[in-house]
C-alpha cells in the first residue's frame, strides 16, 4: 500500500505520463480511503487547468491592460 507522500508524487507524475496499471490500481486504492490525498489531487487538477487557461488568455489580457 502506498503512503501519502508516494501518492502525491504519483498524482504529479500522472499529469505528465500515463501510469502503469499497477501504479493506477495502488493510487486508486489509496484515494478511496484518504480524503486528504483526494483533495490534493483535485486541487492539483484545478491549478493545472487555471494555469493552462491563464497561459492561453494571459498574453491577450496583458496587451489589453498595457494599451
Amino acid at each position: 500500500m502506498l503512503n501519502c507522500k508516494e501518492v502525491t508524487e504519483l498524482c504529479s507524475e500522472e499529469m505528465e505520463r500515463k501510469l502503469p496499471m499497477r501504479e493506477r490500481i495502488f493510487l486508486r486504492m489509496h484515494l478511496a480511503m484518504c480524503s486528504g490525498c483526494r483533495h490534493f489531487r483535485s486541487h492539483m487538477g484545478f491549478i493545472r487547468q487555471a494555469a493552462r487557461k491563464y497561459a492561453e488568455g494571459g498574453a491577450a489580457s496583458d496587451r489589453d491592460t498595457k494599451g
